[in-house]
């Protein structure tokens, strides 16, 4: 539905806009975003250096100092710092220059708002949530709009693609991962064949679970030029590589189609509100469908398992998961929630018919991500004061970023083994 607005409410607006302006900036508390960083940059580092993981090669260099005592006691190396730094460093330049892409645009077209925020995360999958920064005020006009929430985008991808052609380029043979502890079934085939396996080996033993990275058009078609390309269940042993490879991660999140996400200001500048409400829902269906499937396909058996219940309970679950999505993505409205719900459901029913061609597609993470898209960053964007045809070089910079969010993105971009 397109928002409306009455001639008094953009009259109020505007007057609170004006005065909003006028009004004294908020300073930066400079301490509080310093610390922030240099949390974060320790959370990463110690952090990349354990996913790096190449402990066995650590033992030849030197011991700084230990974590924890006895059998958990951990070793701090001049190698584990040094991939930690690597991979931390590398991570945080990505995240720096997207949000200072943000807050170089606003402050160019004097939109109040502050340093970035970074986000520790430690010892969580690669030490940190990211980075955000706080818009004081109502962007006023479309073309600011665009050109803020555009900036960070495109500043971050030159990065994430720049990291990811260095890590191409420098990789080390395959013999590098023989420096693992455990991936047995892995190391054996290194060792017989001097290559990589073109399947995961059924033996990765020694190593607990394991990240599998999701493959993109971008990744894939760079990867195509270079020797001793790690399979995509290995790259978070490989600093500037990983790194690399969440910076594409992160700036596909980015660029969902969605509300106030940097691809929901773009979308929103672009086709305006009306279309933007249409693409940001249709979208964000598609993301439940993968959801299905995949809670279907993976988490589905462990409750049935886990409780011995019958495989109709399972459905009725994932519909009670769907409707509440749906509740929220319509507004309540039933002559939409019933029909889509039903559709979803027919579809990953008909995935399951089709075994693991479709089963590809599923991935239940996205009903995760899905809580942050509906219920905190919402659906729809709100309306702009004032609306202006984007020039020819904007509506260029919008289906460039159109292109990038396809480059970077995968329907399953991170699981667990």
């Amino acid at each position: 539905m397109e928002p409306r607005i009455s001639l008094h409410d953009a009259l109020t607006a505007r007057r609170r806009i004006l005065a909003e302006y006028q009004s004294p900036r908020k300073r930066d508390r400079y301490w509080l975003h310093i610390l922030l960083f240099l949390l974060t940059l320790a959370s990463v580092v110690y952090t990349g250096g354990l996913l790096v993981g190449r402990l066995l090669a650590y033992e030849d260099t030197r011991l700084l100092f230990t974590i924890g005592e006895g059998a958990a006691a951990l070793p701090i190396t001049t190698g584990l710092l040094l991939d930690g730094l690597r991979f931390g460093l590398s991570l945080l330049a990505f995240l720096t220059v997207h949000e200072f892409g943000h807050y170089i645009a606003a402050r160019h077209h004097k939109v109040d708002t502050s340093l970035p925020y970074y986000i520790p995360l430690p010892l969580v999958l690669w030490g940190t949530l990211g980075a955000v920064i706080r818009i004081r005020e109502p962007i006023p006009t479309t073309r600011k709009l665009f050109d803020i929430g555009a900036a960070g985008p495109l500043a971050g991808f030159v990065v994430a693609l720049g990291l990811l052609v260095f890590g191409l380029a420098t990789l080390p043979p395959p013999e590098y991962l023989l420096d693992l502890p455990g991936h047995e079934g892995l190391k054996a085939f290194i060792r017989a064949e001097g290559t990589f396996p073109a399947e995961m080996p059924a033996e990765m033993s020694g190593t607990g679970t394991g990240i599998v990275a999701g493959q993109t058009l971008l990744y894939w078609a760079l990867s195509q030029f270079f020797p001793n390309v790690p399979p995509m269940y290995e790259i978070y042993h490989y600093p500037f590589l990983f790194a690399g490879w969440l910076g594409l991660f992160f700036t596909a999140l980015n660029l969902l189609p969605v509300g106030q996400l940097d691809g929901g200001h773009i979308l929103y500048a672009l086709v305006g509100p009306k279309w933007h409400a249409r693409l940001a829902r249709g979208f964000v269906v598609v993301l439940l469908i993968s959801g299905a499937i995949g809670f279907m396909d993976d988490v589905a058996p462990e409750i049935e398992q886990s409780y011995e219940l019958a495989s109709g309970y399972s459905w009725v679950i994932l519909a009670g998961i769907l409707y509440l999505f749906l509740r929220r993505v319509f507004n309540g409205e039933h002559r939409m929630i019933l029909p889509v719900l039903g559709g979803i459901v027919a579809i990953t029913w008909l995935a399951g018919l089709m075994g693991p061609v479709a089963s590809r597609f599923g991935y239940y993470g996205w009903f995760v991500f899905g809580i942050l898209v509906v219920f905190l960053v919402r659906i729809d964007h709100p309306p702009v004061l004032y609306t202006e045809p984007l020039t020819p070089r904007r509506r260029a910079l919008g289906v460039l970023c159109i292109v990038i969010f396809f480059l970077c993105f995968s329907i399953r971009p991170l699981y667990i083994v």
